[in-house]
C-alpha cells in the first residue's frame, strides 16, 4: 500500500536518496526544505515539495498541513534536516552552537511532535531520525553537530517507549561519512584520512543510506524500535 511519506531536507544529499527510494517503491513522498523546490532528480516522480525552515513552529505546522491535504497524515516520518558549523569551541559563538542545535535537535522535536498526534490517532507508524556517527564517537571541531546528533539518540529511545504501545515505532541511522556535497568540499588530503579510517575503506554513496532508513519504515522492521543502526562502513564500532 501507498503510505504517506515525509523526508525533511529531502531536496539534497541523504534526504534526497531517501525520498527517490520511498518514491520508487511507490509510496506517495513528500520533502521539506527552505526553497521548497522539487529537485531535479524527483522531477520525474509525483514527489509534494514543501517549502519549511523547521526553526520556525508555524512553519512546521503549516507545511504538515498542507501535506495532510494532499497525502493524508503522515505514515513515514524521516527527520533529516540538518547543519553544521564546525569550528574548535574556543572559536564557536553562542550563535554557532544554539542554531545548529535549534535546526538538528530541537527542529527534529518540532515535526516529530506534529506527526506523532496524527500517528497516535492512527495507532501506527514509523519514525526514522537521521543521526551521525560522529553523535557517537565525537569529532574535533564538532562539539554543536555531535552535541545535536546525540541529543537525537535520547529522544528516540525515550519517544520509543512513549509511543511503542500504539505500534509507532521510533529508530535512529547513524550515517558515517558520505559521499555528499557537505563532504565534497574537503581536501584530497583530508577525504583519504577519513577513509584510511574506515575499515571498508571508502565513503558510503547515500542510496545505501536511504537503504537502512527505508528497512526500519517497512514491515519487516515491525518489531525494531528504540534502535540505532550505523552506517558507517564499521568506523565507529564500539560506540
Amino acid at each position: 500500500m501507498s503510505r504517506s511519506v515525509l523526508v525533511t531536507g529531502g531536496n539534497r544529499g541523504i534526504g534526497l536518496a531517501i525520498a527517490q527510494g520511498f518514491a520508487e517503491a511507490g509510496d506517495k513522498v513528500a520533502i521539506t526544505s527552505r526553497n521548497g523546490e522539487v529537485p531535479a532528480e524527483l522531477a520525474k516522480y509525483d514527489v509534494l515539495a514543501v517549502r519549511a525552515d523547521i526553526t520556525d513552529a508555524a512553519q512546521v505546522d503549516a507545511a504538515f498541513t498542507e501535506i495532510e491535504a494532499a497525502h493524508g497524515p503522515v505514515e513515514v516520518l524521516v527527520a533529516n534536516a540538518g547543519i553544521t558549523k564546525d569550528t574548535l569551541l574556543l572559536r564557536m559563538s553562542e550563535e554557532d552552537f544554539t542554531s545548529v542545535l535549534d535546526t538538528n535537535l530541537t527542529g527534529t522535536f518540532r515535526v516529530v511532535k506534529r506527526a506523532a498526534a496524527k500517528m497516535l490517532r492512527a495507532r501506527k507508524g514509523r519514525v526514522v531520525l537521521v543521526s551521525s556517527v560522529v553523535g557517537l564517537s565525537g569529532s574535533a571541531g564538532q562539539v554543536n553537530y555531535a552535541a545535536s546528533k546525540a541529543g537525537l539518540v535520547g529522544f528516540a529511545r525515550s519517544l520509543a517507549r512513549e509511543l511503542g504501545s500504539r505500534s509507532i515505532t521510533v529508530n535512529v541511522v547513524a550515517p558515517g561519512f558520505v559521499d555528499t556535497d557537505m563532504t565534497a568540499v574537503l581536501s584530497e588530503e583530508r577525504r583519504q584520512e577519513i577513509v584510511s579510517g574506515v575499515p571498508l575503506g571508502r565513503y558510503a554513496a547515500p542510496a545505501e543510506i536511504a537503504s537502512a532508513v527505508r528497512f526500519l519504515a517497512s514491515d519487516e522492521a515491525a518489531y525494531i524500535t528504540g534502535a540505532v543502526i550505523p552506517v558507517d562502513g564499521g568506523l565507529g564500532m564500539g560506540h
